[in-house]
């Protein structure tokens, strides 16, 4: 079985119209084991071909990114609906399942009784640009294959 790759990379995402989401600048470059699902699909695919002080600009389509809008997590619900005593906000945030990869939905609007919400990940639909510097690539060590994910500097997790 091949080892997997672990790349650490600073980057900073933007949207199409270049506004800034993200950014690792000032911090710990994101340290990410490749193939695991970690990271966007878009991402992961570039990432094994760049070395160590590459500089690049990765567009990331939604496909590969956080998928498409799914105007099905878009729901209206009531406030009933929410556990007595919830403080219903715009901008709240919450899971209905425990399982892993349930949606998290946000609360876009409270109308009344009346409760929007989103079960989409705030980037679904958007185009994202990275523009990533390569820091660090090296062969996974066996703690990090034993745990399924990369350890930053000292062995400690992100």
């Amino acid at each position: 079985m091949a080892i997997p790759t672990v790349v650490a990379f600073h980057y900073t995402l933007k949207d199409k119209d270049g506004n800034e989401i993200d950014s690792s600048a000032g911090g710990q470059p994101l340290y990410v084991m490749l193939g695991k699902g970690h990271i966007v699909k878009g991402l992961d695919k570039v990432l094994p071909d760049l070395d160590v002080g590459d500089k690049k600009t990765i567009v990331v389509s939604p496909d590969e990114g956080y998928g498409p809008v799914d105007d099905e997590l878009r729901i209206k619900v009531q406030k009933s609906q929410f556990p007595a005593g919830t403080d219903i906000k715009e901008g709240m945030q919450f899971q209905t399942e425990q399982r892993p990869g349930a949606p998290v939905f946000t609360v876009m609007k409270v109308d009344g009784d009346e409760v929007y919400i989103d079960g989409n990940h705030m980037l679904a639909g958007v185009e994202l640009h990275f523009d990533i510097e390569v820091m660090e690539k090296r062969p996974a060590e066996m703690e990090e294959i034993a745990h399924g994910h990369a350890h930053g500097p000292g062995g400690h997790h992100h």
